[in-house]
């Protein structure tokens, strides 16, 4: 089953990462507020990034690194063309 890797806008204008394997059910769950408890007080949601992956585990690494991100990177993200998105990368500390 293939996993993914998700960014959501929420009401109030913050954006909320997260890794599924039902990316249309667990967006609805987000909406219906049995999602995450962030989500919860920040109904509606709106799906705007989501990537494949190859299996939970990469899928987990590559929410990790979105988390990383700053807020204008993740919304350069959720504006570019799906071929424009690059390949995530580890951070060198």
């Amino acid at each position: 089953m293939p996993w993914f890797v998700y960014i959501v806008r929420c009401r109030d204008g913050s954006l909320y990462t997260g890794a599924t394997n039902d990316l249309d059910k667990r967006v609805r769950a987000h909406n219906d507020g049995k999602g995450a408890r962030y989500t919860r007080a920040r109904r509606p949601v709106v799906l705007v990034f989501s990537r494949r992956a190859r299996d939970k585990s990469a899928a987990l690494r590559q929410e990790y690194r979105l988390k990383q991100l700053t807020r204008a990177e993740k919304l350069a993200l959720t504006s570019a063309s799906p071929r424009a998105v690059p390949r995530l990368k580890r951070r060198r500390a």
